[in-house]
């Protein structure tokens, strides 16, 4: 089983969006069976809250499921349970290193999949508002990153 945890600051916008999207793919691929994904956060300030209500909102708009899903804080632990660790910006990259090296892990930022981007990092649309931008980013970095597992683990 390949396991992918998306990182953002607080677990209720990026990274919970991002979760919802990649699992959607994963569905229309058939590839749930094989890919686990899940989402976390580097503050503990939302834990066991809903997504936030943007990110609900475009989720609803664009049919993508968002069910069950609750805030969580990245743990040490994350490392030994994930193969891929991504992050939605850089400063969720350096938090993460302070956390815990990567010991084998693949931890990059989601939009390093997106080379032809002209963003490096997932704006936060909790603080800009613009969630159908992040979702347009966000829905290009899970593509890529999801064609990236594909080839990487013969899918």
């Amino acid at each position: 089983m390949i396991r992918v945890l998306f990182v953002c600051l607080g677990n209720i916008c990026r990274s919970p969006m991002a979760e919802a999207i990649f699992k959607h793919q994963i569905e229309e691929e058939g590839l749930k069976d094989r890919i686990q994904v899940d989402s976390a956060g580097i503050g503990h300030w939302h834990i066991g809250s809903l997504p936030h209500e943007g990110t609900r909102k475009i989720l609803d708009d664009k049919q993508i499921s968002y069910e069950g899903m609750a805030a969580r804080q990245v743990k040490e632990s994350d490392w030994d349970d994930f193969d891929y660790i991504i992050a939605m910006d850089n400063k969720n990259i350096s938090d993460l290193q302070a956390i815990r090296e990567k010991n084998g892990v693949t931890v990059a930022k989601l939009l390093d999949f997106v080379p032809e981007s002209d963003e490096g990092n997932v704006p936060d649309p909790y603080f800009t508002g613009n969630f159908e931008y992040v979702y347009d980013l966000v829905t290009q970095g899970c593509t890529q990153l999801l064609e990236q597992i594909k080839k990487d683990h013969h899918l």
